[in-house]
């Protein structure tokens, strides 16, 4: 198991990407601050259903992104209750469809609050834990779009640039302390928030482009996760990493 004896913090690890993540994390033996905006019957027997398969633990954190107090208590209550952190995922994020001249000052704040800000405010608290043990491995969950400068999303493909430049950053001021910051850029993948955010006939042109023929699935990006949480990435820091079926 690659993360035996780890622990790890998710966020919005209740559908989609997320929830692959702490699938796979737990899979491989991490025990789990599991952080979602609410803890609902749902999550509670995703968690059940998890933790009946492996000999680990998972911990529901209820942490809304929206809002820095809520943050701030979340980041409290994981960092009182854990041993130690060796993985920080920041996964959690949402997303907007406009052009340009039609994206609000409210909109970019928003959705920088909650893809940008948020993650910045709990990898800041979280990371002291990893700078007393000299190690550890910070991931953001970016965007191809970021990149690429895909069309009428300028607030969602602006948050996750911030993020890809704030976490090369942060990865030279904490390589001499054996702590680890990635990124990973997932193209089109079928998750919720795609669906009903992406028209099928986009999605249809987008996957005949593709060279490997589909769009991803979550598992796709959670096993580059699992990776760069492990041992197995020691020598990789300040990447970002694409995982868009070679788009």
């Amino acid at each position: 198991m690659l993360l035996k004896n780890h622990t790890s913090v998710i966020t919005g690890c209740n559908k989609g990407i997320g929830k692959s993540i702490l699938e796979i994390f737990s899979a491989n033996g991490s025990d789990i601050f599991a952080c979602v905006r609410r803890i609902d019957d749902e999550f509670k027997n995703i968690i059940k259903s998890i933790e009946k398969n492996n000999q680990n633990n998972i911990y529901p954190i209820e942490i809304d992104l929206s809002n820095e107090e809520s943050v701030k208590a979340g980041c409290k209550t994981i960092l009182s209750n854990a041993k130690q952190i060796d993985n920080l995922v920041n996964n959690a994020g949402s997303i907007s469809t406009s052009i340009f001249q039609m994206t609000s000052q409210k909109n970019y704040k928003e959705l920088f609050e909650i893809n940008f800000h948020s993650q910045i405010l709990m990898t800041q608290y979280l990371i002291k834990e990893m700078i007393k043990r000299k190690k550890g491995s910070i991931i953001f969950i970016s965007s191809s779009a970021a990149q690429d400068g895909n069309e009428g999303r300028s607030a969602y493909v602006s948050t996750k640039a911030a993020i890809n430049a704030q976490s090369k950053v942060l990865a030279r001021e904490m390589a001499r302390l054996n702590i680890r910051v990635n990124n990973i850029a997932p193209g089109l993948t079928n998750t919720d928030m795609m669906r009903k955010n992406t028209p099928k006939t986009v999605v249809d042109n987008v996957i005949k482009n593709i060279p490997i023929g589909r769009m991803a699935e979550p598992v796709d990006i959670a096993n580059v996760a699992l990776f760069l949480a492990s041992d197995l990435s020691s020598y990789i820091t300040g990447q970002t990493i694409r995982v868009s079926g070679g788009m």
